[in-house]
């Protein structure tokens, strides 16, 4: 009887061993490459919160979104054939050149708006930081998209017809704030507009108008605080090129920043400043139904510029939880922007209690605003009162004694 010959070819299995073990140290590398890579990124991320309170939008946060998924696959076709990508790839020597340089200077070299855009308002664009978020469960970052050319020539010059009037709001009580003007309202872009309300307008890039705008719920929110005993003053004042000379869309914050000066020049008791806009998204995106009806949703943005933004941040805070309570899902949380207009920092350097509300986008209806700023109100009124309380002569007089 014959057995069979069975041959082993011990060079082949040592070879595949070897490539095996190979494989599975670069992978090891790999995982320990990434591993360390997020483990520096969080500790630079604490140290940066810790010890650097300049801006809340870290340089650290911003390489990691920066990095995309197709950084980690590129990391992997590397070794593995059947991952890499036709083309250029992440590591060639142009993409490994851009990405240090970003890293290093902020400077995109693809993108020459960057190298003017810290001294062009208007070419920077913005970046955005969740500070804290909200309940709501259509969360999205605000979008903020200026006007064309062409539509800000034309405003002034074909104005739509005025909205419908909203439903009045109830009788003011006693001025909780012993007859003083406290808080301010005004509008940055004053000619930010709702589609619903601008019959011959379907664009949402073209949804300005001097008159049917975003001052009819600054003025709805001046009405609402003054309702509940907060005296308040509210700025009708449009910055467009009916009214501002060479006026020049990007400088918003320059022109609004002339009329807080004013403002508190004539009212020395103001202490709370508030400027309304509107954001840009979809209507998904900016509404919320709450007790079935339907409210236009709000941002709360701090500027990252701002030397001394945390304490902005903290009053936008009192105001997001009160508004969080009561209506949950209203607010889209609070957001810090590095946009390059008005020195990011919109202003919020004039005051500890400044911050920038947007309300809704151009697809809400001015009646979704108004039902919004009814509930913004009643937070605002809270947070004010309570400090109203903390402030007062007779707390104070029993803390001294």
């Amino acid at each position: 009887m014959k057995w069979p010959a069975v041959v082993v070819n011990l060079s082949r299995i040592r070879r595949t061993l070897q490539n095996v073990g190979l494989l599975s140290r670069v992978i090891g590398l790999l995982l320990a490459v990434t591993a360390l890579f997020f483990a520096l990124l969080g500790i630079g991320t604490q140290l940066k919160a810790r010890y650097d309170t300049s801006s809340p939008v870290t340089p650290m946060k911003g390489l990691a979104a920066a990095v995309t998924s197709g950084f980690f696959a590129d990391l992997v076709g590397m070794e593995v054939p059947h991952f890499q990508k036709e083309g250029q790839g992440t590591f060639s020597q142009r993409n490994v050149f851009s990405f240090v340089f970003r890293m290093l200077t902020d400077l995109n070299p693809q993108d020459p708006r960057t190298l003017i855009a810290r001294e062009v308002p208007g070419f920077a664009p913005g970046k955005t930081v969740v500070l804290r978020p909200g309940q709501a469960a259509n969360m999205s970052e605000p979008e903020d998209q200026g006007p064309p050319k062409s539509v800000i020539d034309k405003l002034g010059q074909t104005a739509q017809a005025q909205p419908p009037a909203p439903e009045p709001v109830p009788a003011a009580k006693p001025p909780a704030t012993a007859g003083a003007n406290v808080a301010f309202i005004y509008q940055s872009h004053s000619t930010e507009s709702y589609l619903p309300e601008l019959p011959n307008v379907k664009n949402p890039d073209e949804a300005y108008d001097d008159k049917v705008n975003v001052t009819l719920v600054g003025a709805r929110l001046a009405q609402n605080l003054e309702k509940d005993g907060i005296g308040a003053v509210h700025s009708d004042k449009i910055y467009s090129t009916a009214t501002v000379k060479d006026f020049r869309y990007p400088y918003s914050y320059k022109y609004s920043l002339k009329t807080l000066q004013e403002a508190s020049a004539a009212h020395p008791d103001l202490k709370y400043y508030f400027d309304i806009h509107r954001d840009s998204q979809d209507r998904d995106k900016t509404t919320a139904t709450i007790g079935g009806k339907t409210y236009a949703q709000v941002y709360f943005i701090i500027g990252a510029k701002n030397p001394n933004w945390k304490q902005n941040e903290q009053f936008a805070n009192q105001i997001h939880e009160a508004l969080e309570a009561k209506y949950p899902g209203l607010s889209k949380g609070i957001h810090a922007k590095t946009a390059n207009e008005g020195n990011g920092e919109y202003n919020q350097s004039f005051s500890p209690n400044s911050i920038l509300i947007e309300v809704g986008g151009p697809y809400n209806s001015l009646d979704e605003c108004y039902r919004t700023t009814d509930a913004l109100a009643e937070a605002i009124s809270q947070v004010i009162l309570n400090a109203q309380k903390v402030d007062s002569p007779e707390r104070n007089a029993k803390k001294t004694s």
